[in-house]
């Protein structure tokens, strides 16, 4: 999956730094990034201090192993050289051999959605400021203070024997995927997961357990990832507004996603292989 960067470390613990000469930074224009994917070297490069003209306002983010990546929100850069402003659907289908840059674009991209959307407090509509001790921005004038935004969502692998329920959405993602929903409020993860399938495929579920959890920054997710089985009767009524197919597909019928970063296609990987 995406966070699966192993041997290298993630570490997202909050610290008041400037920039050295190994740093990176992340420039965002809407929904595009600064960044170098010519792939001459097998991967994604992002600027660094002699590819942009200021790094003054520059904010840490996070490390991964031993190079620090800083935003730049109120930039001033232009595209220059093979550095281009690079939609995120087009950094997905990337190949790539390791998932270091992926995962530190898709988180950083979180963090940007949030300093955006954090400018001003949700209270009192003062201007906030960044926190000196945590992550976190903080009203001056009322005190408020916010943290980044996480939406818990279940991803869903529902079981009728040697068979799986596979869907596509009517918009968006344009491969397989399964049931999957945000959790509301006053709502456990479990009964969640009996909703969503409910409405998106007319089933009732039973035996439903956990099986792993993955970030999704792009869209500032927590994806959760269960198994249940279907109760009942296994026919489908599909939510058309929704999705535009869902049907029981065998272990040797799964097509899987292009890319493997998804706890979907883990899961139905996982399944295709017999492991569950």
């Amino acid at each position: 999956m995406i966070q699966d960067i192993s041997p290298s470390k993630f570490n997202n613990s909050y610290k008041v730094c400037q920039p050295d000469s190994s740093s990176r930074f992340f420039i965002f224009s809407e929904d595009k990034l600064l960044a170098d994917t010519s792939l001459e070297n097998g991967d994604i490069i992002f600027p660094g201090n002699n590819d942009i003209p200021s790094a003054d306002n520059a904010v840490y983010l996070f490390s991964i192993d031993d190079i620090s990546y800083f935003l730049i929100s109120d930039h001033k850069c232009s595209e220059n050289g093979n550095f281009r402003f690079v939609p995120f659907k087009e950094l997905r289908q990337l190949k790539i051999s390791r998932n270091n840059s992926l995962f530190a674009a898709f988180t950083a991209y979180h963090l940007w959605c949030w300093y955006r959307s954090s400018r001003f407090c949700g209270k009192c509509g003062h201007t906030t400021v960044h926190s000196s001790r945590e992550r976190a921005m903080v009203c001056p004038e009322c005190g408020n203070t916010i943290y980044p935004r996480i939406n818990p969502a279940v991803i869903i692998g529902v079981l009728n024997g040697d068979r799986i329920l596979i869907t596509r959405y009517r918009t968006g993602y344009a491969h397989n995927a399964l049931v999957a929903g945000f959790t509301e409020i006053g709502e456990s993860l479990e009964e969640t997961v009996a909703r969503e399938v409910m409405e998106e495929a007319g089933l009732r579920v039973k035996n439903i357990r956990y099986y792993k959890s993955q970030p999704w920054g792009s869209a500032s997710d927590l994806l959760m990832g269960f198994f249940c089985d279907v109760d009942g009767s296994d026919e489908i009524h599909m939510d058309k507004s929704e999705l535009k197919y869902a049907e029981w597909i065998s272990r040797d019928e799964i097509v899987l996603q292009p890319q493997d970063i998804s706890l979907t296609n883990e899961m139905m990987k996982l399944f295709r292989s017999g492991k569950i």
